[in-house]
C-alpha cells in the first residue's frame, strides 16, 4: 500500500514559540479581565480561547501537516458546537420563568 504522508519533523525550537505564544495569550487573558470592558469581555476572552485552540489544533495536533479533508471535518464540528452553544444560550435567555 503506498504511503500517503510525507514525514515531517517539527523542530523544539516551534513548539518552543508555540508555547511562548500560549502562554502570552493566557497571561493577556488575564490581563484583560482586569479591564472592564462590558459586554466585550466574554467576546475578548472567547477571540483569545479561540487563538490557542487554533495553536493547540495546528501544531500540537499537526492538523497543519493533514490533509484538507481532517481540516475541513475538524472546522466543520467546532461550527455544529457553536451553533449548540448559541441555540442553549438563546433558548436560556429567552425562557420564562
Amino acid at each position: 500500500m503506498p504511503e500517503h504522508h510525507k514525514n515531517h519533523v517539527v523542530p523544539y525550537k516551534t513548539y518552543g514559540f508555540v508555547l511562548a505564544g500560549l502562554i502570552a495569550f493566557t497571561l493577556l487573558s488575564v490581563a484583560v479581565t482586569q479591564i472592564y470592558l462590558g459586554p466585550l469581555s466574554v467576546f475578548v476572552a472567547l477571540l483569545l480561547a479561540g487563538l490557542k485552540t487554533t495553536l493547540v489544533f495546528m501544531y500540537f495536533m499537526h492538523l497543519k501537516f493533514e490533509r484538507r479533508t481532517y481540516i475541513i471535518l475538524v472546522v466543520f464540528v467546532l461550527v455544529l458546537y457553536v451553533a449548540v452553544i448559541v441555540v442553549t444560550m438563546l433558548d436560556y435567555i429567552f425562557r420564562i420563568t
